[in-house]
């Protein structure tokens, strides 16, 4: 990234940074607008950004017309031309704000966000993802799903296609019951396996990507044993053909029909897949390790997936918030030359500057204060 500008985001009413291309370091006290940075950027791909937050909420209090992110990126499909990508809400003749964000790239209204997708990897670790291993399921399929996006940029649009066919069917099954029309159930059922065999050997394959490279590297990072937990991803694991586990889940879904009525919901399928962890080194389920050790399972993930997308020719933009405060001098050191040998460009946040002497020239560095950013020279 060679620029980043802000309008009415968040805490900022008016930011435009220059960027020289490294590594990007935040530091200043805690609730100073590091975190919005982070944020804003992570807007520069699909989806609800790095906290999921509604599109309106991330409009400046006072604020009335919306709010833009912009960005001028090198990008390998354009060498030696910078590539100007732009996001936001942009408010109504009535005052009010859409629920979807315009997306715009060298000044061209695009119909989604998906072609973001296309063009840019963003990864992010927060604090909050620090009880990923910890919390419901949900938490681990968003996390896998973002990886994949990096690798395949229809994935979001087959997730959510298969949500909405699921949506549909438990309606149906709501609102008609026994009477539901049959044919129309199979319709949506047949929609559900369509995508949802997609997704999950989608997710398979981002697995087995992650596992190969895990195993070709072992660093201070602690490598996690990963694998998935679903009806859809074990019949894949089978080596059965697509085309047959499609036939399958629909054969499951005809048949759960009174069971997902009386539930409400869809008991089967890749959204209620879960990714499993276990600790390499002892074996013991990521849930039941310390925090440090799960934070490091984390930043290995990440680091693995940051490693496959250079191979593609696509390094990523890495959002690490608060990540190396819970990190000892070795592990600091090493995040900090594996983000050098990636060649990619990441965003650090913290409270205290020391932590990052060891980034030195290899970053720029910059101080946030209310809402000012100001660039100071490395420790």
């Amino acid at each position: 990234m060679r620029e980043l500008s802000l309008t009415d985001f968040r805490s900022y009413h008016r930011l435009r940074l220059a960027l020289d291309g490294r590594s990007v370091v935040l530091t200043g006290d805690n609730g100073v607008g590091k975190t919005n940075l982070l944020e804003a950027i992570s807007f520069l791909a699909p989806g609800q950004g790095l906290r999921r937050a509604r599109l309106g909420a991330v409009t400046r209090i006072d604020a009335d017309a919306g709010w833009a992110v912009a960005a001028a990126v090198d990008l390998p499909q354009s060498p030696g031309v910078a590539t100007r990508l732009g996001t936001g809400l942009v408010a109504a003749e009535d005052g009010s704000l859409s629920d979807r964000r315009i997306v715009r790239i060298d000044g061209q209204q695009q119909t989604g966000t998906g072609r973001l997708a296309e063009l840019l990897s963003v990864s992010w670790l927060t604090p909050e993802m620090d009880r990923l291993f910890l919390e419901g399921a949900s938490g681990r399929r968003r996390f896998l799903d973002r990886l994949v996006l990096g690798f395949d940029a229809g994935h979001g649009r087959r997730v959510n296609a298969y949500e909405k066919a699921m949506r549909d069917r438990s309606r149906l099954l709501r609102d008609r019951g026994r009477s539901a029309d049959p044919g129309w159930l199979d319709a949506l059922e047949a929609a559900m396996a369509e995508h949802g065999v997609a997704v999950a050997a989608a997710r398979c394959e981002m697995l087995s990507r992650l596992a190969a490279i895990l195993e070709q590297r072992g660093d201070v990072f602690p490598v996690p044993i990963l694998a998935l937990e679903g009806e859809l991803e074990q019949w894949l694991a089978d080596q059965r053909p697509a085309v047959e586990v499609e036939d399958a889940f629909c054969a499951l879904l005809a048949a759960s029909r009174q069971r997902d009525m009386e539930a409400g919901r869809a008991l089967a399928g890749p959204h209620r897949t879960d990714m499993l962890a276990w600790h390499k080194p002892t074996g013991m389920p990521a849930a039941d390790c310390s925090t440090g050790q799960q934070k490091a399972m984390l930043i290995s993930i990440v680091l693995a997936n940051a490693r496959l997308l250079r191979t593609a020719g696509t390094p990523p933009l890495l959002l690490l918030d608060e990540v190396v405060a819970h990190l000892d001098a070795v592990r600091r050191a090493a995040l900090f030359d594996e983000i050098e040998a990636l060649g990619a460009q990441a965003w650090l946040t913290g409270t205290d500057r020391q932590l990052f002497a060891g980034l030195g020239c290899r970053a720029q560095h910059f101080e946030v204060a209310d809402g000012i950013i100001s660039e100071v020279a490395a420790l």
